[in-house]
């Protein structure tokens, strides 16, 4: 038995689950293993530093994997942008037939994309986004509900609500993101309207996953209550661990600070050493609520397996079984 949906049969995939891009985490190793599992992984393009990194990073997965695999291209406002039009033309030459977009609006690099037969997975956290993104001829939605980890958006509409809101309106393959963990949320999402799920702090904790271990044990430990939401004073809320660090920067927000007051501590090159050498306090790392519902560090293989199993005997066994023949209650 398998779960077939409108996204496993657009996107060619062998199960409705997807590993999103995640800054510093969405390597090789990690996208292979999804990909080997039956699952759609995204290598993150600008954890790569250069064009020619992403290049060099996609013809590794290439090599531990012949099963689909995508890249995230995070078009996010900066003071010095990365060279956007150089990520995509990698993308392009190096044969990556799904993008998954997120930040900012798609339409400049739909095109090009499209023109050379990629399909195109845009991240949004409301409906009204997600509207945007179908008119603008996206090939499917990643809807993205405020339990999430990083940038859930102002809304603060939790995925329960925004999934059916939006699959109300989204015709193209739409999966459902922010926290998700196991086989009773995919079967959730797929009840409230959604085509599979997106799984970001889960596949972080796996084997194949490039972060320390410290981080690894830390998420296992950790409950639904350990993350902090930074920025939302400025209007730029995402959803981070609580340490040391994120909870300063809520209270410099807090009390009237702004960005410059913080702009050290958040800083990348701080939080990147937290999954490089295990100092959990180092800096600014991102985890969503989920983290409640992880409780081990299994290999993608197995994790993939343990959902789909999950969800498959919930459908069949669990929620089959709450049904009853009327005709039989009658005789009864």
């Amino acid at each position: 038995m398998t779960i077939t949906t409108k996204f496993t049969e657009t996107f060619g995939v062998e199960h409705p689950v997807v590993q999103g891009g995640m800054q510093w985490v969405g390597r090789a190793e990690l996208v292979a293993a999804v990909a080997n599992a039956g699952a759609l992984g995204f290598i993150t393009a600008l954890t790569q530093p250069t064009p020619a990194d992403l290049a060099k990073e996609i013809a590794k997965c290439r090599e531990l994997t012949d099963k689909p695999f995508g890249v995230n291209l995070t078009i996010l406002p900066t003071i010095n942008p990365p060279p956007y039009d150089e990520y995509r033309q990698v993308i392009v030459d190096s044969g990556i037939k799904i993008v998954e977009t997120a930040g900012s609006n798609p339409a400049p690099h739909l095109p090009m994309f499209h023109e050379n037969g990629i399909k195109v997975l845009h991240k949004c956290t409301s409906v009204r986004h997600a509207v945007k993104a179908q008119n603008l001829g996206v090939d499917g939605i990643s809807i993205d509900g405020f339990e999430c980890a990083g940038h859930p958006g102002e809304d603060d509409i939790p995925g329960l609500v925004l999934i059916p809101a939006a699959s109300a309106k989204i015709e193209i393959p739409m999966i459902a993101s922010g926290g998700f963990a196991d086989g009773r949320g995919l079967v959730a999402a797929l009840a409230l309207g959604a085509d599979g799920i997106n799984m970001g702090s889960r596949f972080m904790c796996t084997v194949e996953s490039a972060i320390h271990q410290n981080v690894k044990e830390a998420i296992v430990a950790g409950t639904e209550l350990d993350t902090e939401l930074i920025f939302r004073p400025l209007r730029n809320t995402a959803r981070v661990a609580s340490n040391a660090v994120s909870r300063e920067v809520v209270e410099i927000l807090n009390r009237g600070g702004q960005f410059e007051d913080v702009k050290d501590l958040v800083a990348g090159k701080r939080g990147v050493k937290v999954y490089e050498v295990g100092d959990l306090d180092a800096g600014i790392w991102s985890v969503g609520t989920a983290m409640g519902l992880i409780n081990d560090i299994p290999t993608c293989g197995e994790l993939v397996a343990r959902i789909v199993g999950e969800a498959e005997e919930i459908i069949s066994e669990r929620l089959s079984g709450m049904l009853e023949d009327d005709e039989e209650e009658n005789v009864a």
